[in-house]
Parts: C-alpha cells; sequence; structure tokens
C-alpha cells in the first residue's frame, strides 16, 4: 500500500544535503594610532622631487624644499585624503589658518596626501592654500603612525566613505621624533585646537634652540 505523504513539505533524504565549507571570517584589528609620548624613530621624508608638491595663495610653486631645514623644527604633520570629503577640506582650512602662526613659533608644517591628483590642484586654487604636501602614495608613513591599515578600513567605522584612507589625524613631532601632540578626527566633532598646536611647536622649538645653544 502507497503511504500518501499529508505533511506541507516533501520527504528528503539527509544524504541528499550537500555541507557547504566553513566560512573563513576576517579578523578586525582595530588601528591604534601613535600617540603623544611616543617615538616614530623609522619615519624618513623621500627626497624624490614626485612626492612633494607646495602652494602659496593657490599656486603651485617650485622651489627647492630643503629636508634638513624641515626636519631640524618641531614639525606639525597632518594626514589628509579627497576621500574624507568636506571633512578633509575643513582640515586643510584649518592648517591654512595655522600655517603661519607654526612658523611663527619657530616649526614646520607639512600634509602627508595618500594620492597625487589633479583635483588638489583645483582645491589649492579655489581656497587660496599656502601648504606643503607629501605625496605617499603607498602609504608608508600612514603606516608608521598607525592611522591606515589594509586589515581595518576606514569604512568599517565612518559611513559615507567608500575608499581605504588614513585616519584624518595631526601631530606634532620633535626632532628627536617623539610625539608631543596628537589629535585623530574620530566622530567629525571638529578638528584640532591650534591653541594646543601652536603651543607644543613654540614649547619644543624653544628647548631645542636651548640644546643648541648650551
Amino acid at each position: 500500500m502507497q503511504t500518501v505523504n499529508k505533511d506541507k513539505y516533501p520527504f528528503f533524504d539527509l544524504l541528499e544535503v550537500i555541507a557547504e565549507p566553513d566560512l573563513q571570517f576576517r579578523k578586525v584589528k582595530s588601528l591604534n594610532p601613535v600617540k603623544a609620548g611616543n617615538f616614530v624613530p623609522e619615519f624618513k621624508l623621500s627626497n624624490d622631487y614626485s612626492h612633494w608638491q607646495q602652494f602659496y595663495n593657490g599656486a603651485e610653486t617650485h622651489g627647492h624644499l630643503l629636508l634638513r631645514n624641515l626636519l631640524s623644527k618641531p614639525l606639525v604633520i597632518s594626514f589628509y585624503s579627497r576621500h574624507w570629503g568636506v571633512q578633509g577640506l575643513a582640515q586643510l582650512k584649518q592648517l591654512n589658518a595655522l600655517h603661519h602662526e607654526v612658523k611663527a613659533a619657530g616649526g614646520s608644517l607639512l600634509v602627508i596626501s595618500d594620492e597625487r591628483t589633479d583635483a588638489l590642484d583645483k582645491l589649492a586654487w579655489e581656497h587660496s592654500l599656502s601648504l606643503n604636501f607629501y605625496h605617499d602614495e603607498d602609504k608608508t608613513i600612514a603606516r608608521q603612525f598607525r592611522v591606515y591599515s589594509d586589515d581595518y578600513p576606514v569604512w568599517d567605522r565612518f559611513s559615507g566613505i567608500d575608499e581605504n584612507a588614513p585616519l584624518l589625524a595631526t601631530y606634532v613631532i620633535e626632532p628627536n621624533k617623539q610625539v608631543i601632540y596628537n589629535h585623530i578626527d574620530w566622530d567629525f566633532l571638529g578638528t584640532f585646537s591650534t591653541g594646543d598646536i601652536v603651543g607644543a611647536v613654540y614649547e619644543s622649538a624653544l628647548i631645542n634652540n636651548s640644546k643648541k645653544s648650551a
């Protein structure tokens, strides 16, 4: 006598089930950026002209920037990427307003960009930027400051960004490569404190000059 299946679903044999391979989960390791008190001994800048770009009042200039002079003073380093959109532009504008004060306090200012594009030339012209850029296209320096990692793409944390890019981070480092100030814009609540940066640069320059004259 034939058995009639009165259930809603048909019978199936467990042997017919094809086992799927175990899913491989990528372990995400959060970024742990360098902070004040840390040293960055591996930090170096290339003499290769292709890494450098200078602007004065929006126009590109081609003067020679001496690395020795740049690194012999307290140095403000700020990481920038066009992928941050309006937040990145806001940071550039604040740096532009700051660079004269940094110089007067005895320091230098350098923007580390993750790529060299015509868009930067346009941006500099539209906003009359007077800034020095170092193009870190392989993100070597960003990795040294631990503000970039292939294992922790920024889109995992921030909405509205679809490319991996260095964090919007600003540092002051002494000639001995010790970090004396750091700021990471984690929440887009505003950029760094101008007063804190100028104060850190001035104090470091004062100590550095005292050592030279001793």
